[in-house]
């Protein structure tokens, strides 16, 4: 019985490496998806203030504008989660649900709803609300695993 147990335990100790790996795989696989609630969160009150203001275009300018600085950092989560054995099915849009609903669920608790969109567009307009300054931790673990 003796000589079974000692491989045994060498295999046991083996796994928990892998599964610290894994631990740690699945929540940067959920920091990197919070880049896809960020995108909902300014395309959904981006959309909504524009439609509410009087279809004023200055929204889905800013919305275009967050995107194209964006795009490079949500094609490096999408590129770095399929790397580390993808994300969980439906996980990509409950994140962008999430992200959606909070902000949507911010703009109805605003007594004035007008300001909000205002001050939503300034920090938009401003960069404030972008990915590299949002989630600065989440991106720089997936530059370094790209880099690898």
């Amino acid at each position: 019985m003796r000589p079974l147990i000692f491989p045994a335990v060498i295999w046991l100790l083996a796994l928990a490496p892998t599964a610290a790996q894994d631990a740690a795989d699945a929540e940067l696989i959920g920091e990197l998806m919070a880049f896809h609630g960020s995108q909902a969160i300014v395309s959904a009150m981006t959309t909504h203030c524009y439609e509410t203001t009087g279809l004023d275009p200055a929204y889905q300018s800013a919305n275009d504008n967050w995107y194209l600085r964006n795009i490079g950092f949500l094609d490096l989560a999408d590129r770095v989660i399929v790397r580390l054995g993808g994300g969980a099915e439906g996980q990509q849009e409950a994140a962008e649900t999430y992200g959606g609903s909070q902000i949507m669920s911010a703009y109805n608790q605003a007594e004035d709803k007008d300001a909000f969109c205002r001050a939503f567009l300034e920090q938009v307009d401003g960069g404030a609300l972008d990915i590299d300054k949002q989630l600065p931790d989440a991106l720089a673990k997936a530059q370094a695993i790209a880099a690898q």
